[in-house]
């Protein structure tokens, strides 16, 4: 069964208001898919759980959204673009969406333009980023939580909190970061994949 807004916001008890800009942003999202490829086509039908439900479950495992949130590899916004909406009425909030992608990081200034959203765009690779200080970090479909850790080494200075969707190889990727890194983990069942995880990772060191 296909989810659509009511149900989303019956799921994540969200205002009208930020189911208007999310519907807002499906609408920028189609018209710009027929240009350019932000996400897979036969997704476009089921974006309110695909994407705006898949991406707006990872607001809600951040216990400091007052601070700043960094997302990498944004792509088309998900998660961090659907979670600075939902924070949008959050005092101090701010979103880092790190796009290298010049067409989609137009995208992403475009639906920011539009609907307001908490967030700035950084057109460039992660690795090219200056580190500044944040609070959360977040990844969907990037990297390994190996590499996405060690990416993230010069942005520990207040020793964030990480939070990866993950899918079925979650436990052979943990196994992998375990070599290196030593990290204290909760595991949450994602609302959009019975397969699924949402991992939350805090106090990170090098092994």
């Amino acid at each position: 069964m296909t989810v659509g807004p009511d149900d989303f916001r019956r799921k994540l008890n969200v205002s009208r208001e930020t189911l208007a800009d999310l519907a807002l942003y499906g609408e920028l999202l189609a018209k710009w898919q027929k240009k350019i490829n932000l996400v897979s086509g036969r997704t476009l039908d089921d974006i309110w759980e695909r994407h705006f439900l898949d991406s707006a479950q990872l607001a809600f495992l951040d216990p400091a959204p007052e601070g700043p949130w960094l997302d990498f590899g944004s792509g088309a916004g998900f998660p961090g673009l659907v979670v600075s909406l939902i924070h949008k009425k959050t005092p101090g909030f701010r979103m880092h969406l790190v796009e290298s992608n010049g067409k989609k990081a137009a995208f992403l200034r475009e639906v920011i333009r539009a609907t307001g959203a908490p967030a700035q765009v950084h057109g460039v690779r992660m690795e090219e980023l200056t580190p500044f200080p944040v609070k959360t970090i977040s990844a969907r479909a990037v990297a390994p939580v190996s590499d996405l850790l060690s990416l993230a080494q010069g942005f520990m200075t207040l020793s964030p909190i990480f939070i990866f969707p993950k899918g079925q190889d979650v436990d052979q990727e943990l196994t992998e970061a375990s070599k290196c890194w030593n990290i204290d983990l909760d595991k949450y069942p994602s609302m959009t994949d019975p397969q699924g995880v949402i991992l939350r990772i805090k106090d990170v060191a090098r092994v």
